[in-house]
């Protein structure tokens, strides 16, 4: 398992992760519960690509220094590309949330905790999955070919599901928690279970964080496999999937009244686990050059998102 990171690495990424999630809690709870606007969300947005942005820099300077130039441009471009392809990801994953909080009516001033509490796992399961993901694609290269035909049918999928209507009525882990569960119909704050005359109940609040998780462990499965076409050195595998997931909060609040304005934007991410697909299953035959790879994600991304504003969506269809 052959991989940039030493030591030096690690803990600096370590570092700047842990200092941008408190910064972030230390902000979020000195402002208290509160809805959060379109321009708080723009300017965090913003500055979590920044942060992602210097840090590729700084990366990029590191290598520059200790490896060569040549290496600190591969790492740099394979870096930029793998975060580029997990934040188109996690566009659909924002959706699923936007889809979730809707159901439930999760009240604005609660929907920040939730997503933090889903970050934090998001970050925790992703860091489990890459490195398992590493060690077997380095043992087993045969996988990359599983992970091809896998992003293939992901994306037949997610174009033909494009277009039609979402509902959580006949989600499984719901249906079970229904089943199982005492779930209250109201909310108790940001409390997760209430007694009511000495009985245990959970709250919508415990649900949704459930669903949030479940989502989390889909939406890992759909986008850790993609990235192992660009690289799969695990530094720069976990570090892309790290900074892409620490922006999923304020692009939750940014995307929450556009969602129907980029309503051609799941169709652009299946062509785009279809190419990723494709490319992993060539990979013994024709490697596609990493700039490449960025070139064609960025323009699908663009092309999706100017004729998602240029064509107004069918009657009745939601993003």
């Amino acid at each position: 398992m052959q991989t940039i990171g030493n030591p030096w690495l690690w803990g600096g990424f370590i570092a700047v992760v842990i200092a941008a999630l408190l910064i972030d809690l230390v902000l979020m709870r000195h402002g208290g519960p509160h809805k959060v606007t379109f321009k708080e969300a723009l300017l965090w947005s913003i500055g979590w690509v920044a942060l992602a942005l210097a840090f590729n820099a700084g990366l990029w300077y590191y290598l520059n220094e200790t490896a060569g130039t040549a290496v600190a441009n591969e790492i740099g471009l394979q870096f930029l590309t793998g975060y580029l392809i997990e934040k188109a990801l996690a566009v659909d994953n924002i959706f699923v949330f936007l889809l979730i909080m809707g159901y439930f009516a999760v009240p604005e001033t609660q929907r920040q905790r939730v997503l933090i509490i889903g970050i934090l796992g998001a970050i925790a399961l992703r860091t489990v999955m890459i490195f398992a993901g590493t060690v077997l694609v380095s043992q087993f290269h045969w996988l990359l070919y599983v992970f091809g035909a896998f992003l293939l049918f992901t994306g037949w999928k997610m174009w033909f599901a494009a277009g039609q209507e979402p509902s959580l009525d006949d989600n499984p882990a719901l249906k079970f928690m229904r089943r199982h569960l005492r779930i209250t119909h109201e909310y108790n704050g940001n409390r997760l279970v209430a007694e009511k005359n000495g009985v245990r109940w959970f709250t919508p609040m415990f649900v949704v964080l459930i669903l949030i998780a479940v989502t989390d462990v889909i939406f890992a499965v759909d986008s850790i496999p993609a990235i192992f076409a660009i690289t799969t050195d695990p530094f720069v595998v976990l570090t892309s999937n790290v900074f892409a997931v620490l922006g999923l909060r304020a692009m939750f609040f940014l995307l929450a009244g556009m969602a129907d304005r980029f309503h051609l934007l799941p169709y652009g991410l299946a062509v785009i686990l279809g190419f990723i697909g494709a490319k992993m299953l060539l990979i013994d035959v024709f490697k596609i050059p990493v700039p490449v790879s960025l070139g064609v994600v960025a323009a699908i991304l663009v092309v999706t998102m100017l004729l998602s504003l240029k064509l107004p969506p069918r009657n009745g269809h939601k993003a």
